[in-house]
């Protein structure tokens, strides 16, 4: 949108879908673009045409305006015209999953006076006025529930330098300082009717024929700027520009979700650094309207995807990231279908199929649940509530009392080797209970929090009865070495007593089954476990890899020899559990009341000398800096000024000196001595008698 020949959007409007049939609209201050008197409001529209796995389309392309303070509104009065500067590209067009289609401009027939107050209009009519905002096929009006995108601005490319000043028609290949959404420009001089391409480096999905979106530019005679307007992604944007045009500049402009990335995260040992960033940045250029399990190939709101990259984002990103989390949320249930099942992704115009084990994640404690942990915000899980006990009265128990078992329409379970699947779903279902006990409780339900927790109970007994047979958790039938993954869930569930831990400990290091996906659960069943040094170790082995020898900065969806990856995407932010680990577990920190009141401190930085997190949260900044030696351990940390901490140190600490003064511990629990804080910044010393 321009205001007199200013930009005052970018880009506005999400995919359509806040359920099946409504749709989203922005709401923007243009107060600082108007003047007195007459003014110009130019909008472009794009209308997609064509559903995805990312967007309900509407079957019908319009535009509702309305500013009341001046009575403005979308009628018969406004002009408008179809684009015809905008033309299909050939092949390759974008995969199916993709609601987007490529752009080719042609400024043969067209440019864009028609947005400067200055330029009379050409071409338009009035325009037809199709039926109130808010009738068919639209419906309900919902206000978008995020930030408008960011807009970055234009910048140079990193190897600037190395752009030709002629082209040769050869590509050329401009690099970006990091994986980006982003959207190129040029500035040529070229004569009438050349082709021009853009693309980036992810355009043909790792050579398997899986398209993403690239730009065309149809060249009119003499100097001639221009910005193709979709947004793509990549490390690298390439440039195919017939030979002997002057090139003047190319560049581009980055935009993506409001937020930034106020978590960091450091220690003595350069890997794990390097894997939270990679982590970091494979969750930013995976979030726009939507989380996404990859912004090249689907765009898609994959939910298990989305429970991992909540929870990375507390710990790596400003609070208004909770936002994104907050309307996938509300998507979700908002889809639900009469049966009572929950499917994803959503919103999707070709998708209605039930993966159970992501659904039972997404509504379970670490999806639905931890939101609320972060976040305080009762009004959300009020809001899903409903929909959580329906989709559980869809599952039911066998007459051993664990998990009938229930294939939904996509029997999946890991994209990892061998997973046992139903004993995969008995841990999610478990956590799926543990999320939903705590909703009930939150909302008053006590009559149904009643059943709940005795049927963890129950279900807890069962499961240890039926899936334990000494060594560790199978199913009758699995036939595979005992698999990591479900071993895991039971452990952070709480299924597994801490008397068999021990028996545990053998499989998690012989057994390496899961993808990246679930290898986040893995590692923190290691760190609960109390076997910190070994679940840095199994991280290391698992990602060096990715980490050391990938040409990349953003993490694999699979697990590969840091090649160019012949399966699968090369930004995929379920891969970053290691961040949420590194910052919850190493370092200690988290929130064990609802946003932030009350944060558990307890670090285990297993063969680390010292590791340092710090992140914005709802109470504000939360940090703990951690020093060991073998003499003890000094810890400084800042607990926002409403919140209050407590402090788990391992029990042989038996001197603590808490700002100067000696401390004695609130109590003593599963080999740790517990101190109670108020907030400020805290300068703690612990170690033995001699110290």
């Amino acid at each position: 949108m321009w205001i007199n020949g200013e930009p005052a959007v970018f880009e506005g409007q999400l995919k359509r879908g806040p359920t099946p049939v409504d749709t989203y609209y922005d709401e923007v201050d243009i107060a600082p673009f108007l003047k007195k008197g007459k003014n110009r409001i130019a909008i472009q529209v794009w209308y997609f045409g064509k559903d995805g796995f990312a967007h309900k389309s509407s079957g019908l392309a319009a535009m509702a305006f309305e500013c009341q303070p001046l009575g403005l509104i979308s009628d018969g009065t406004w002009l408008v015209k179809l684009d015809k500067a905008f033309e299909r590209t050939n092949q390759e067009n974008p995969n199916y999953r993709i609601s987007e289609s490529n752009i080719r401009f042609n400024a043969t027939k067209g440019d864009y006076g028609w947005t400067q107050p200055q330029v009379v209009p050409k071409g338009f009519a009035n325009a037809k006025v199709v039926g109130a905002p808010e009738s068919a096929p639209w419906n309900n009006l919902i206000k978008r529930p995020i930030p408008l995108f960011k807009d970055y601005g234009i910048r140079e490319y990193e190897n600037q330098d190395e752009i030709p000043a002629i082209a040769t028609g050869e590509w050329i290949t401009c690099r970006l300082p990091y994986n980006s959404q982003v959207t190129p420009l040029l500035d040529i001089e070229a004569p009438e009717g050349l082709t021009i391409r853009m693309q980036t480096d992810n355009f043909d999905y790792m050579g398997l024929g899986v398209a993403s979106v690239r730009a065309e530019y149809i060249s009119k005679e003499g100097r001639q700027a221009f910005e193709s307007l979709g947004w793509m992604n990549g490390h690298v944007v390439n440039y195919l520009i017939p030979k002997g045009v002057k090139i003047n500049s190319l560049s581009y402009r980055k935009t993506g979700y409001d937020c930034t990335f106020t978590g960091s995260f450091d220690c003595d040992d350069p890997f794990f650094n390097k894997l939270w960033k990679m982590a970091a940045r494979t969750l930013f250029v995976s979030m726009r309207d939507t989380y996404m399990d990859c912004p090249d190939r689907e765009r898609a709101q994959w939910w298990g995807d989305l429970v991992n990259q909540s929870g990375q984002a507390f710990y790596a990103l400003s609070p208004s990231a909770a936002e994104i989390t907050r309307k996938g949320m509300l998507e979700l249930i908002n889809w639900q279908r009469p049966d009572g099942v929950i499917f994803s992704p959503v919103p999707a115009g070709i998708w209605d199929a039930e993966l159970p084990d992501q659904m039972l994640a997404s509504i379970g404690y670490y999806g639905f649940w931890n939101y609320y942990l972060n976040t305080g915000d009762r009004e959300t899980i009020v809001a899903v509530y409903p929909g959580v006990k329906r989709y559980l009265d869809v599952w039911g128990l066998k007459g051993d009392g664990t998990l009938v078992e229930r294939q939904g329409d996509w029997y999946w379970g890991d994209w990892g080797e061998l997973p046992d699947r139903q004993l995969l779903f008995n841990g999610w279902y478990y956590l799926a209970l543990k999320g939903y006990l705590n909703m009930a409780e939150l909302v008053g339900d006590s009559t149904e929090a009643g059943r709940v927790s005795q049927a963890m109970i129950e279900f807890k007994k069962a499961f240890n009865t039926v899936f334990w047979d000494g060594a560790g958790y199978r199913t009758k039938d699995y036939e595979g070495t005992y698999d990591d993954r479900a071993q895991a869930l039971a452990v952070v569930s709480g299924l597994v007593d801490r008397d068999r831990y021990h028996k545990l400990l053998p499989i998690f290091a012989s057994s390496y089954l899961a993808s990246p996906y679930m290898e986040k659960y893995v590692l923190e069943a290691l760190f609960v476990m109390e076997a910190a040094e070994m679940g840095l170790e199994r991280m290391k082995r698992r990602y060096l890899k990715m980490v050391t020898e990938s040409p990349f900065t953003t993490l694999d969806e699979h697990f590969n020899d840091g090649e160019r990856v012949t399966v699968g995407s090369n930004n995929h932010a379920w891969s970053g559990g290691a961040l949420t680990v590194l910052s919850q577990y190493a370092c200690g920190l988290r929130p064990s009341e609802a946003g932030w009141a009350t944060i558990e401190v307890k670090p285990r930085l297993g063969n680390l000398h010292h590791a340092m997190t710090r992140n914005e949260t709802k109470a504000g900044v939360v940090a703990v800096v951690v020093k060991k030696d073998t003499s003890g351990m000094d810890i400084e940390l800042t607990v926002p000024p409403a919140s209050n901490a407590v402090v788990h140190l391992p029990a042989n600490y038996r001197k603590v000196i808490i700002n100067g003064t000696p401390a004695a511990a609130d109590r003593e629990e599963e080999g740790f001595l517990v101190y109670r804080l108020t907030g400020g910044i805290h300068n703690i010393q612990a170690g033995g008698v001699g110290r």
